[in-house]
């Protein structure tokens, strides 16, 4: 007999998933772009690691932000194009690169090398622009280089640099962590910067640029923080004539567990910090509309995802990759999935070798993560008409807050297919889920599962990499169309219903 219950109310639209809240993010940290997605040891001519490259295509990116991060706010783009023998070698004032963690920059992979991987994996561009150690001039000769199209010097060095026609990047956040290590700065100092790089880069758009610019501002998970950035921001008439067209914030969960030592209180406790994302979405999407009067500015989530005890910056962030980490993951993306009306996009952290990354490489190897496979799942969903989902679940108790035991999301497809992810964050027990959905047959059913039978801290690794597939669900169908499915302890399901 079901324990859980969900039901899809095909008639109640959110809004549309915008395939931006799959997207990523890739620092100059680590790993994550010399080893992992850029090396001269490359077979390719252009230094890209091609299997990297690769798994990075199969996952259809949306969008990829870069170059940071905290490493954004001390980086100078100029330092990063031209000739590769002739860019300086700059400090990583945050970071280290490599296994060594260097904590120096070799610039080999800049702009043009970033813009370039964006082109072959089919991902928007997201440039994080240097407010904290820059200059709003700097920013706007960055979108000049990038985007415009006459006959100024710094349209012109781009072609000598080998690429004749405008990048068209469209998205600039204008910031990164400008309450910490962008320049630790108040709410209505930052407010004051924005304003000021806004005036040159939104300036560019429809003089010089043709591009519909997006302008990202950087929240914080301080609410209060927030509250007093959009008051100072819509002081008199300002935010009608200027851009902000985002406002984000970041989200690291389990920064006190290890995974190798975690048992299942720790899981608990981890999970419910995952799901805590949910509040402040809807507190910063609630703060803008409170002060701006408008839920024009879209809120995006740029960096999140798990973050463990294994992390340092003495080891470039590095983690295992885990089970649990992706079952946190599918949760994340079923809030997005009932968030669609406020989220314009997200960027897990990161891409390659670091912190929750999607793809990892060792030597030579180059392979997916469990969190790979949550993407992949959660695929239809991008595009489709987020609906109403409700859940009926079983809770525990953490922290004094209730854990629901099962999750999900669901949506709708243009032609009136429904596809529903369900998790079950349980990962001591199963769950007999029954899924009922508005005007469903039930007739065609199709369903697959991810993790079962693996333990919640079974690590990936080169070899063992393939087990993490999904595998066929099984289902039961009535005739009223309701779908019942067992959920082994610490799984996720995607089910698809014509």
């Amino acid at each position: 007999m079901a324990n859980a219950r969900v039901t899809v109310h095909t008639g109640a639209g959110i809004d549309r998933v915008e395939p931006e809240l799959h997207g990523h993010f890739a620092e100059h940290l680590g790993r994550c772009i010399y080893d992992g997605i850029y090396t001269d040891d490359s077979v390719d001519a252009e230094g890209f690691r091609g299997d990297v490259v690769e798994l990075l295509d199969d996952l259809e990116m949306p969008v990829l932000r870069w170059p940071g991060g905290c490493f954004a706010d001390d980086y100078h783009w100029e330092d990063g194009v031209g000739p590769r023998e002739q860019r300086p070698r700059r400090r990583n004032l945050f970071w280290g690169q490599g296994r060594e963690m260097v904590p120096e920059e070799s610039n080999r992979f800049g702009t043009d090398e970033f813009l370039e991987l964006c082109e072959r994996v089919g991902a928007e561009p997201y440039l994080a622009v240097n407010v904290g150690s820059g200059d709003p001039g700097e920013a706007a000769d960055w979108v000049e280089y990038c985007n415009y199209d006459g006959d100024t010097e710094l349209a012109e060095r781009r072609r000598e640099n080998g690429r004749q026609e405008p990048y068209g990047v469209q998205y600039w956040g204008l910031g990164n962590e400008n309450w910490g290590c962008g320049g630790n700065m108040g709410p209505e100092q930052y407010a004051g910067e924005y304003r000021q790089f806004a005036t040159y880069v939104g300036s560019m758009d429809g003089q010089l640029v043709d591009d519909d610019l997006e302008l990202i501002g950087c929240g914080f998970s301080d609410h209060e923080w927030n509250r007093r950035f959009m008051e100072a921001m819509v002081d008199g008439i300002w935010l009608s004539e200027m851009q902000l067209d985002h406002l984000t914030l970041h989200h690291y969960y389990g920064r006190t567990m290890s995974v190798r030592e975690g048992d299942a209180d720790d899981y608990d406790e981890f999970l419910a910090g995952a799901l805590e994302l949910d509040d402040h979405v809807d507190r910063l999407a609630g703060t803008i509309e409170a002060t701006a009067g408008t839920r024009n500015v879209g809120v995006i989530v740029d960096e999140w995802g798990a973050w463990h005890t294994e992390a340092d910056p003495g080891t470039g962030l590095e983690q295992p990759g885990t089970v649990l980490d992706a079952l946190s993951a599918a949760a994340v993306l079923d809030i997005f999935n009932d968030h669609a009306d406020v989220l314009t996009m997200s960027n897990i952290a990161q891409t390659v070798n670091v912190l929750q990354c999607l793809v990892e490489t060792d030597g030579d190897d180059a392979f997916k993560r469990p969190t790979y496979r949550v993407y992949d799942l959660y695929a239809p969903h991008k595009g489709n008409e987020a609906v109403t989902t409700a859940v009926e679940t079983p809770t525990r108790e953490v922290d004094d807050e209730e854990l629901p035991l099962v999750g999900a999301s669901a949506s709708v497809d243009d032609d009136g297919g429904v596809y529903v992810t369900a998790t079950n964050l349980d990962t001591r027990a199963a769950h007999t889920v029954e899924f009922t959905v508005e005007d469903a047959t039930g007739d065609d059913v199709d369903a697959s599962v991810l993790f079962e039978g693996q333990e919640p801290d079974m690590v990936v690794d080169a070899d063992n990499a393939e087990e993490f597939a999904a595998d066929d669900l099984d289902v039961a169908v009535d005739n009223d169309g309701t779908v019942t499915a067992e959920l082994e302890p610490a799984t996720v399901a995607g089910i698809a219903v014509e």
